[in-house]
């Protein structure tokens, strides 16, 4: 059935996307991928949250993609930053300018609530906040502080009229520990949301090249060293810089112009560090394992 107001998301089943084909697709476990899922049923709304690299927005698609498959469901992504505000996620006055020219202000919805009129009618739906502790978590949210919490409530909103999520909609976060430290996160929010922590996972990088061209238990002993040397789990260098292929061929680039650069950043103050682990020596040590 199809609706006629375009206000509603057109009801058309997603393809099926089991866990079995998510843990194909991520390298991870599926029984560790279904304990997820089921925080993120439970809860309402998750928070991926892990260092650099560790592929926290293609898995909340991922998840997103397994919630809503075999069902009518949709999924939208907005990406945080600190300009970020109430008006563009709940609603705030607009200008508008009439044809004549006269500039009047209307109230308008925001992204958030925008998708959940969208797709009101529909089984299933996953709004996903990527970089999420880039704003001011307690401004952007105001009310859905509570509502959250209390998704069977409707409460007056500050621009007029009253809102309510639906149960049927989860929201899937992602923070990277790098940017901002999570304890920095309003503890008021942080027991409103389950925190799923994805590490360095070399499993996924083995998973990803499974062809024995490249060596990628040299790469993996070489990280491990690096971020042990690094030793803070928040600034990490995760999998997913790696998961290119013909990595041999792209690999030069990626060291030279991410991880390098990473690194001088975190030791800005001790380049000495850095050096042991400059191309040159990276290069060296993949043949000499």
């Amino acid at each position: 059935m199809h609706e006629t107001n375009d206000i509603y998301a057109t009801a058309v089943a997603q393809p099926p996307y089991s866990l079995t084909q998510c843990a194909a697709d991520t390298g991870y476990d599926e029984a560790e991928l279904a304990r997820w899922v089921k925080a993120i049923q439970r809860k309402g709304q998750a928070i991926l949250y892990g260092p650099p690299g560790t592929g926290k927005t293609f898995m909340a698609q991922k998840l997103a993609q397994h919630l809503i498959g075999g069902q009518t469901g949709e999924v939208d992504l907005v990406q945080f930053h600190p300009a970020y505000a109430y008006e563009d996620f709940m609603q705030g006055l607009r200008p508008i300018t009439d044809a004549d020219g006269t500039l009047r202000y209307e109230m308008v919805n925001g992204r958030f609530k925008q998708f959940c009129e969208k797709v009101d009618r529909l089984a299933t739906a996953v709004f996903i906040i990527d970089e999420i502790n880039r704003a001011n978590l307690a401004s952007v949210f105001g009310e859905l502080m509570y509502l959250l919490e209390y998704r069977d409530h409707a409460i007056p909103l500050a621009g007029g009229g009253t809102f309510a999520i639906p149960r049927h909609i989860h929201i899937i976060a992602t923070m990277n520990t790098a940017d901002r430290s999570i304890a920095l996160v309003d503890h008021a929010l942080r027991r409103r949301f389950a925190f799923i922590y994805l590490a360095p996972n070399w499993d996924v990088l083995r998973h990803y090249h499974e062809s024995p061209d490249f060596p990628i238990e040299n790469l993996i002993t070489i990280l491990k060293r690096l971020n042990q040397h690094i030793n803070d789990p928040h600034y990490a260098i995760g999998h997913s810089f790696f998961l290119h292929e013909k990595l041999a061929d792209h690999l030069p680039d990626i060291w030279q112009m991410e991880i390098e650069p990473y690194l001088e950043e975190y030791f800005f103050n001790q380049t000495d560090r850095v050096e042991t682990f400059r191309w040159p020596n990276i290069k060296k040590d993949l043949t000499d394992f």
